[in-house]
């Protein structure tokens, strides 16, 4: 598979906005980001698409975004966090954590917000401190 932006990441080539991190995944805000709080969730491993991982690190993908999510979730004070896994824009598995408030969020042909990179940082380390 090829290098992707999201491998980049991972090997600390891209910056990001970490959120937090184990051995076998890491969250980040996305940057182009639908709302507040828009974050990606990743395996480290690069696998494109999400049902060929294996079984243990799927299991730990998604704990690990439930984990995130509730951060997320305490952060923006949202209803729920919404969750999409569509996979064909990088080819590197990954999950996005949504803040929803009435469901319309989540879509991606909406407009992306334009955030300055010290909002970013502050979003990352408020989400941060309310993951458990």
């Amino acid at each position: 598979m090829s290098e992707t932006v999201f491998s980049k990441i991972v090997a600390g080539i891209v910056p990001c906005y970490k959120i937090a991190e184990t051995d076998n995944c890491l969250a980040f805000l996305d940057i182009s980001p639908l709302e507040k709080g828009h974050t990606i969730v990743i395996p480290k491993l690069a696998v494109d698409y999400i049902f060929d991982i294996n079984d243990n690190l799927y299991t730990d993908l998604f704990l690990f975004a439930k984990k995130v999510a509730a951060g997320v979730k305490k952060y923006s004070n949202c209803k729920k966090v919404g969750i999409a896994v569509v996979g064909l824009e990088i080819p590197h598995a990954h999950i996005h954590l949504i803040p929803l408030n009435s469901g319309f969020e989540i879509d991606f042909k909406r407009p992306k917000l334009k955030l300055t990179p010290e909002e970013f940082a502050e979003i990352a380390q408020l989400i941060a401190k309310n993951i458990d």
